[in-house]
């Protein structure tokens, strides 16, 4: 089921007094979706023909809860399983939920009376000047008595206004706040370890062809000594290879630490230490490639994405508390009553003679209150008014991510083609010019170039390849993450699913 709005309900004691009375204050309207396109230029349906695929976007195409098998990777598969299962961030935005549940539930409590009962019972004597009060004439002190009372007490204060209605609709809000602040921390450490895990393939790829590069400058350097030992070279040549080995050399531990510093940041995702984290390396290869690829409309994105939908829930709940500062310029009512026994004496408490019953009613208006409550209700719609600009950020700020990452997949497919191309090329260069080397046809620094040209190519190949990769994963977060088809998150909360 596809997200559509938002849904607050109010419980069933809360329906059943909702219409007892109306609620002041501006009712909140979920904001319209934008009509406008996702790019500044037509998007074409499928992005160029690169590593042999060509990523085709599917319009107004679902997304899948579990997205990342779309990468088909056991290891990171394996990976997001861990991350949901012990993240303390998500941990912590769990508990968020329940605390905002529970003080919903809270705030319900205010629409229904509350009772109380009490009992006690008390040694006391009267003096001889009270008992005078009432016409009673002794000069000897009264004697001691024990006085049992027992009492039900019931106060109800009516909504008329609305007040506790909109409290609850603030506190419902702010749950939903909670529901969406959950979710985006769901789809926040998703995203980031996938990406995680295509840097972590990235480095190691990177790691892996400048280890292929040292072993070819090695031998390299084996041949051109063999060369100045026949002579068939001059001694400096030998200089020149060091000098080309040792830079190679000199860029391998920056990528190494590298790596490190990521399967660090992986083990911190996935709330384990990097001392007792242990994950299958990755590797640019054994990470496919989505070929399709969702394209949603504005209003999916709309209901989908949820920051916009955490954005939208705190101007719910700013709207609602201006209900609440009108309220509290309103007359206030309050019912109340007790009834109860009062005896000197156990075996007389509850006969008909000891009852005793009060019932009062209370109206309060405020009258002067030095201007509180009117700028209390002034800065509840500076709040509101604030909500809704930062609102209409987010979703701004949410399209830009989107045409980011669809604009970055098109380039991504370019420039996959044109580092494969010239990888290749600066390859069958560096072939052609070492065996011309070897039979005296070429220079060295003919070699040396061809060297750095094919080391150039292959590194940056590597790095298209990654990138690609990246902004996939990134454009399937900007769409939301297909959280809606989720089950390993507790779905009950307030009503809010929809």
């Amino acid at each position: 089921m596809k997200p559509t709005g938002f849904h607050l309900p109010l419980s069933m004691p809360a329906l059943a007094l909702a219409l007892t009375g109306c609620a002041v204050g501006p009712d909140f309207h979920a904001p319209k979706a934008p009509a406008v396109a996702l790019t500044s230029t037509p998007l074409p349906a499928r992005t160029a023909q690169a590593g042999g695929v060509a990523q085709r976007f599917v319009s107004g195409a679902d997304i899948e809860g579990d997205w990342w098998h779309l990468f088909q990777s056991p290891a990171l598969d394996a990976l997001l399983k861990q991350g949901l299962a012990n993240s303390p961030t998500l941990a912590a935005a769990q508990q968020k939920l329940v605390l905002a549940e529970e003080q919903v539930r809270e705030g319900e409590g205010a629409l229904l009376p509350t009772v109380s009962v009490s009992a006690d019972n008390q040694r006391q004597v009267d003096s001889t000047a009270a008992q005078a009060a009432f016409g009673v004439n002794r000069t000897a002190p009264f004697k001691p008595y024990t006085l049992y009372q027992g009492t039900i007490g019931v106060s109800y204060d009516i909504d008329l206004f609305g007040r506790a209605r909109r409290g609850i609709e603030q506190q419902q809000a702010l749950a939903q706040y909670q529901r969406e602040e959950l979710e985006a921390a769901y789809l926040s450490l998703t995203g980031n370890l996938v990406q995680a895990a295509v840097l972590d393939a990235e480095d190691h790829d990177e790691i892996v062809a400048t280890q292929q590069i040292i072993d070819d400058e090695t031998r390299m350097l084996a041949i051109v000594r063999a060369q100045v030992a026949d002579g068939a070279a001059a001694p400096a040549a030998i200089l020149q290879q060091q000098a080309a080995l040792a830079q190679q050399q000199a860029a391998l531990p920056p990528l190494q630490a590298a790596l490190t510093a990521e399967r660090n940041q992986i083990a911190a995702y996935v709330g384990a230490f990097p001392g007792a984290f242990h994950a299958d390396e990755f590797t640019l290869a054994s990470l496919t490639l989505p070929a399709n690829m969702p394209l949603s409309v504005p209003s999916q994105i709309i209901a989908q994405r949820p920051d916009i939908r955490a954005a939208a829930a705190t101007l719910h709940a700013d709207t609602a508390a201006v209900g609440v500062a009108d309220a509290n310029m309103l007359p206030q009512i309050t019912l109340s009553g007790d009834i109860g026994h009062e005896a000197i004496n156990t075996a007389t408490l509850f006969t008909p003679q000891t009852l005793l019953w009060s019932v009062m009613a209370g109206v309060t208006q405020p009258i002067f209150e030095g201007g509180v409550l009117s700028a209390q209700r002034q800065e509840a719609i500076a709040t509101m008014r604030e909500a809704a600009a930062q609102y209409e950020g987010t979703v701004v700020g949410a399209f830009q991510n989107v045409a980011d990452a669809l604009s970055a997949l098109e380039t991504d497919a370019e420039e996959v083609a044109a580092a494969d191309a010239a990888r290749d090329a600066a390859a069958q260069s560096l072939a052609v010019t070492e065996a011309q080397y070897k039979l005296g046809g070429q220079p060295l620094t003919a070699v040396l170039n061809a060297q750095v040209t094919a080391e150039t190519a292959e590194i940056s190949d590597i790095k298209a390849r990654g990138a690609r990769l990246s902004d996939t994963a990134a454009l399937y977060v900007a769409m939301g993450g297909g959280w809606w088809h989720r089950q390993d998150v507790n779905q009950k909360c307030c009503g809010l699913i929809p």
